[in-house]
């Protein structure tokens, strides 16, 4: 791979895919919505290319794509427009990837899988989802491995790390970094996954500098569970941090999205915080090497730095 594009490289997982790309000498076009965020980001990065264009527009979409080996799929949009875009948006990508004649691959959540079963998930477990947004994200891999240019798709579970701005964990930190009082989403002694997003794009990236791996699902688990608990007690370590921290339940979001659209789409995917799923990485281990996995305590710190450091 010498050139790669990026889609949603404003995003967490966008922009941590820009930085290893970055790293391992490939020339990259970070593509996002809004250019001045990608100014941000990259206006001092070598081989980074910003265009700012429209994901539903074809026409920029395919003049983006053109030269390029592989295209990166990371873009997220809020869960109020899942219904109307989702399905467009992959098409879209999809036949800029045709036109290209290059490779596609996608970032996905864990949302297919539905509720587990107590034991971790691989690649063979069910996709008969119980959400709205799981059956979509069946439908969107289902027109993935349906075009006629090589796709792979990762499973990641929830996303921290550097400029992760809409994650779970986000939302907590942000109100830490502020000294303010902060809430967590979910029951804080249970113990799920969050992928630390660095991990994950390097994860990805290597899978696709690997043919074999087209055409195929892949599971890229985090470096264990922890539960929220232990989160804020690194927090409280890391920044001398002293005030309490409260629980959102499930009860508090459906009141908000009575009044708020996007509150009421985020009611229906809190199962992942009652009943988690956890990821299996072995069929990744076994056919491409090991995964990286910072432990939580180093990302978590490096993740609040940054954090600290741009407020």
């Amino acid at each position: 791979m010498k050139k790669a594009l990026v889609l949603g490289a404003s995003g967490g997982m966008g922009y941590a895919i820009v930085e290893e790309l970055v790293e391992r000498g490939i020339e990259v076009t970070a593509f996002a919505r809004t250019k001045d965020k990608l100014e941000q980001l990259f206006r001092n990065r070598d081989r980074v290319q910003i265009v700012a264009g429209d994901v539903f527009n074809q026409e920029e979409l395919i003049h983006a794509a053109n030269g390029m080996d592989v295209i990166f799929h990371a873009i997220n949009i809020p869960y109020s427009e899942w219904y109307e875009k989702q399905p467009s948006l992959m098409r879209n990508v999809v036949q800029a990837a045709e036109s290209a004649n290059c490779k596609l691959a996608i970032v996905d959540n864990i949302y297919a899988y539905g509720r587990g079963n107590g034991s971790k998930v691989n690649e063979m477990y069910p996709k008969n989802p119980h959400t709205k947004k799981g059956k979509i994200r069946v439908e969107l891999g289902n027109i993935a491995f349906q075009a006629n240019i090589p796709v792979l798709i990762a499973h990641f579970p929830d996303f921290y790390g550097p400029n992760a701005a809409n994650a779970m964990l986000t939302y907590t930190f942000d109100k830490v970094i502020q000294n303010k009082k902060a809430m967590f989403v979910g029951n804080q002694q249970n113990a799920r996954e969050y992928i630390y997003t660095p991990d994950g794009a390097k994860a990805i990236v290597e899978l696709s500098l690997h043919d074999k791996a087209y055409g195929q699902s892949w599971n890229i688990p985090a470096a264990g569970v922890i539960s929220g608990e232990k989160v804020i007690n690194i927090v409280r370590s890391h920044l001398q941090y002293q005030k309490s921290v409260s629980t959102v339940t499930k009860g508090m979001i459906r009141f908000l999205g009575i009044f708020d659209k996007q509150m009421r789409e985020v009611v229906e995917m809190l199962y992942l915080t009652e009943d988690p799923v956890v990821l299996d990485g072995a069929k990744y281990e076994r056919e491409i090497g090991p995964l990286p996995a910072t432990p939580y305590e180093e990302g978590i710190k490096r993740t609040l730095d940054q954090m600290v450091k741009k407020s």
